[in-house]
């Protein structure tokens, strides 16, 4: 019994083992992709596949884009494939853009198709927008006519992918932004806003002769207006905001006026009072001189009287003259 034991779990490890051995095997070397691949016409060696592992290089994935191009009618070699997965790029995808480039009969070679891929670029959907173009909708762009009248725009683009440019050329953004500001340029030429509005295919002829898709990735086919309103009078607008500019300019520079005015009728206020404060004192010198008598004094108290009861009769309201001092000073007093 003790024998017996020995031999079956001696049979049961090299079992295992041998299992172990074969799934490796067939982990390293896979036979189905192999067979596959034989009976595709796009044979890959059975070394080949295992050298795949060994470079981690998923074997199902080339083989299978392989597949896919000899049945298409295209020659890829597998090292420009690992090459390109090696690099980071979508094979699958490269390879069904070429497919669909020959289909289309657009010219596209492999390493362009890969440079496409690697430059961060869908080339299966720029080989799509090749055979079906695309719409681009621009934003409402507002622009102001000669006649200050302000117009609300939108149009749409049609694009067709430019496989030579889509390296290195702009994409869709630089088209709105262009598109945008040859309809600012076009409206804001225009005499009146009513001949843009009976005539809205001038702003597309005339921005799409101006080669807005030079230095992009796409060809411009078509400029469409979809829309045209009509927004503010603009013109009009400015011209009242000028117009209360101007009438706060005037206010500030009447004020100004009217504060020099008020401060050279205070200065002149003050030389009376100041001319009239020395009239006592010229008084004084006259009765020190002998040029004023004290009758003469008196008389000009009467006068000075008369007119202040007169001016209270009339009710003027005015003030009483400034009145000397009733006491005259002594001639000769010093």
């Amino acid at each position: 019994m003790t024998g017996l034991g020995i031999d079956v779990l001696g049979g049961g490890s090299l079992l295992l083992v041998t299992l172990a051995v074969l799934a490796f095997f067939l982990y390293m070397a896979p036979i189905p992709l192999w067979i596959a691949a034989w009976a595709s016409g796009a044979y890959v060696g059975l070394l080949t596949l295992i050298a795949m592992r060994l470079r981690r290089v998923p074997p199902a994935t080339i083989v299978t884009a392989r597949i896919s191009a000899v049945k298409a009618g295209l020659d890829l070699s597998l090292n420009d494939l690992e090459a390109h997965y090696l690099a980071g790029g979508n094979v699958v995808r490269v390879v069904n853009a070429l497919i669909s480039a020959d289909k289309a009969s657009i010219p596209l070679g492999f390493k362009r198709a890969a440079a496409i891929d690697l430059a961060g670029r869908d080339v299966l959907e720029a080989v799509k927008m090749s055979v079906i173009p695309k719409v681009i909708e621009t934003p409402r762009i507002a622009a102001v006519a000669k006649d200050g009248i302000q117009l609300m725009a939108v149009s749409r683009v049609t694009v067709r992918t430019n496989i030579d440019r889509l390296v290195g050329g702009a994409g869709e953004e630089t088209i709105i932004a262009r598109v945008g500001e040859g309809m600012v340029s076009t409206i804001g030429s225009a005499e009146s806003h009513k001949h843009v509005l009976e005539n809205p295919d001038h702003i597309s002829k005339h921005v799409l002769s101006k080669g807005l898709d030079a230095g992009t990735a796409y060809e411009i086919l078509s400029i469409d207006i979809a829309d045209v309103d009509v927004g503010e009078n603009i013109g009009a607008k400015l011209q009242i905001d000028q117009a209360n500019a101007d009438k706060q300019i005037a206010q500030a520079k009447a004020e100004e006026r009217r504060a020099m005015a008020v401060a050279l009728e205070q200065e002149m206020r003050a030389r009376v009072v100041e001319a009239e404060a020395e009239v006592p004192r010229a008084m004084a010198e006259a009765f020190r001189q002998g040029n004023l008598g004290v009758m003469d004094y008196y008389r000009m108290r009467n006068v000075q009287a008369d007119t202040a009861m007169r001016d209270s009769i009339a009710g003027t309201g005015e003030e009483a003259p400034h009145e000397a001092p009733h006491n005259p000073p002594r001639p000769g007093s010093r």
